[in-house]
């Protein structure tokens, strides 16, 4: 049994199917329920959610016990914790933990199991299943590992179904919006037009296949005209042949693709490293969305100095930045554009009105860590340092410890 409620995002979609569960508790006393989630991100913020509402819940449901918790595959034990306890269990889940039974700890005998497979302890509660995001899980093995859980039926919401299945409720963004329960899209564009009279190159990436590769951005004659592509070269091939001779070009041949630091050399001694850019106007562009976020934070700070205080909604401006170096360090242009924008706006006449705390104590970053030193992430393969990353984003996205869960939620639809 397969139900779908179709939710705008931005209206409440965790918050109601946690509600959900707590109703098919009270009501019914049904106990044994999972969340299947896409992704680490999607995760952390569903754990998010059910730190913060926790005492909310417990206040409209009598202080239910309620043992949330995330699946481990380093913990398998704790699954007979979820099969025999009789207080309500809610177990967050990502799909990929059971979606491959050749590789998934879950799918297999063990000996700490009593020869059991550990997803045998969860087929024998029949769940009632929540699937987060599910037009992320419609592949073969996704519906196969879903219906291995053996659920009672199975809840799934989205904005974006891909089957509908069963459609036991609407929420589309017309209704949304004529319900005031989200806002309009405001979009602050600025476009960075290309610049023809300078060698422009950019590093998409390097792949380690038959061949050393690296996939360039550059400028190419068409019909004499410059049109900008992406092509895939190899080491000693000469940028001026491949951009059909463009003049700006002479001198940048490919003398070293370097896969472990992800970077390539040229003979001319111009090196760039994956996500870099030369002979564009990348850096420009950057500083002046890292001002133009700034003054728009400052601005909504203006209309929320406008709400009385329990009403207020914290305001978090975040930047997800092409390389950790660019800030973690201690001349970081990323952090020294921000610290300027900041002091400079500050000054404004327009904001003297608002408290402006020190300049170190607006601003943090959280990245992935390798021996306490921030790193690059792994763009989605999952380590574990990226994994409490994710936490720490999360954590401070949604976290609040000056407002109540109830009051975040009712000023969030206002």
């Amino acid at each position: 049994m397969n139900f779908t409620v179709e939710m705008e995002t931005g209206t409440g979609k965790t918050y109601v199917y946690l509600r959900t569960l707590y109703e098919l508790n009270a009501r019914y006393g049904f106990t044994k329920f999972v969340i299947v989630v896409p992704s680490v991100a999607i995760r952390e913020g569903v754990l998010s959610s059910i730190r913060l509402t926790k005492e909310h819940f417990q206040a409209l449901y009598g202080n239910v016990p309620v043992d949330a918790w995330v699946y481990d595959s380093a913990q398998v034990s704790r699954l007979r914790q979820f099969a025999g306890s009789n207080q309500m269990q809610i177990l967050v889940i990502n799909i990929q933990a059971f979606d491959k039974k050749d590789i998934s700890i879950i799918q297999k005998d063990l000996d700490g199991m009593s020869g059991r497979k550990p997803i045998e302890s969860i087929q024998s509660t029949r769940p009632i299943v929540v699937i987060d995001e599910p037009q992320n899980m419609e592949s073969d093995n996704a519906k196969a590992a879903l219906a291995s859980l053996n659920p009672l039926c199975t809840l799934r919401y989205s904005a974006t179904h891909r089957n509908l299945y069963y459609q036991v409720y609407r929420l589309d963004p017309v209704k949304a919006y004529d319900l005031r329960l989200v806002k309009r899209i405001e979009v602050s564009s600025i476009v960075d037009l290309p610049e023809f009279s300078k060698p422009y190159i950019a590093l998409k990436s390097i792949q380690t296949g038959k061949a050393l590769t690296a996939k360039l951005e550059i400028d190419v004659n068409r019909d004499k005209v410059p049109e900008r592509r992406t092509l895939t070269v190899k080491h000693r091939q000469d940028l001026f042949d491949l951009s059909n001779q463009r003049e700006f070009y002479r001198g940048y041949i490919i003398q070293n693709i370097d896969a472990v630091q992800q970077k390539v050399e040229f003979t001319n001694g111009v090196e760039l490293r994956v996500g870099e850019q030369s002979g564009s106007n990348h850096d420009a562009l950057m500083r002046t969305q890292i001002r133009e976020t700034v003054r728009e934070h400052l601005e909504k700070e203006l209309k929320a100095a406008a709400i009385s205080e329990g009403e207020r909604l914290k305001i978090l401006s975040l930047f997800f930045i092409d390389r950790v170096a660019n800030y973690a360090e201690g001349d970081g242009k990323i952090r020294r554009w921000f610290v300027e924008a900041y002091e400079e706006l500050k000054k404004s006449p327009r904001y003297a009105r608002l408290q402006f705390p020190e300049t170190e104590l607006v601003h943090n970053g959280y990245f992935a860590q390798d021996k306490g030193k921030p790193k690059d992430s792994t763009e989605g393969r999952g380590t574990k340092a990226d994994d409490e990353a994710y936490e720490l984003i999360m954590r401070v996205c949604i976290g609040t410890q000056n407002y109540s869960p109830e009051k975040l939620y009712t000023a969030a639809h206002r």
